[in-house]
């Protein structure tokens, strides 16, 4: 197997549910595509290189997106607004849904994108680290933390003091 990896982790918050995973290979393509569908996961967001074909994945109905970034970096604006753009219709569209996202280990890019959506439903930072990090040991290096620290949520997936506005 070579690598030892983390099993997929389940972060449930109001009206959102993320799946973090690692990078499957090739091989590992058809349990990987069964563990996305037992958690019923429609669309998944791969935020490292690819280096699996997702032609499976997508004839199995779910939507994978290509938004890779610097391992260790925070992610770039763009790739900020396409994720909360995406988490706004997919879960309004269909509550209750999944959305997978993954890097190569499931312990820096995925979980800060995770993090971000929980900040913008109005989670304080430490809260939102803690979170993540009580399901996904060793999540976020300094460089993403401080990232996490210094970004200011616009509440945009927020409508009123106390709701998600997904819902």
């Amino acid at each position: 197997m070579g690598m030892n990896r983390p099993a997929p982790v389940e972060i449930t918050y109001e009206c959102m549910r993320f799946l973090i995973t690692h990078n499957p290979t090739n091989a590992q393509l058809n349990k990987y595509t069964e563990d996305l569908k037992r958690f019923g996961v429609q669309t998944l967001v791969r935020v490292c290189d690819a280096t699996y074909d997702k032609a499976p994945v997508e004839k199995e109905g779910i939507q994978v997106l290509d938004w890779p970034f610097d391992d260790g970096a925070p992610p770039p604006s763009q790739i900020v607004d396409d994720w909360l753009n995406l988490l706004k219709s997919r879960f309004r569209e269909v509550p209750g849904s999944c959305i997978a996202v993954h890097c190569v280990a499931g312990l820096g890019r995925a979980p800060v994108l995770v993090a971000l959506a929980l900040l913008e439903c109005g989670m304080k930072y430490e809260e939102a680290v803690q979170f993540i990090r009580q399901k996904r040991r060793g999540a976020f290096n300094s460089k993403q933390l401080l990232y996490l620290e210094k970004y200011r949520p616009k509440m945009r997936l927020r409508c009123s003091e106390h709701s998600c506005c997904l819902q």
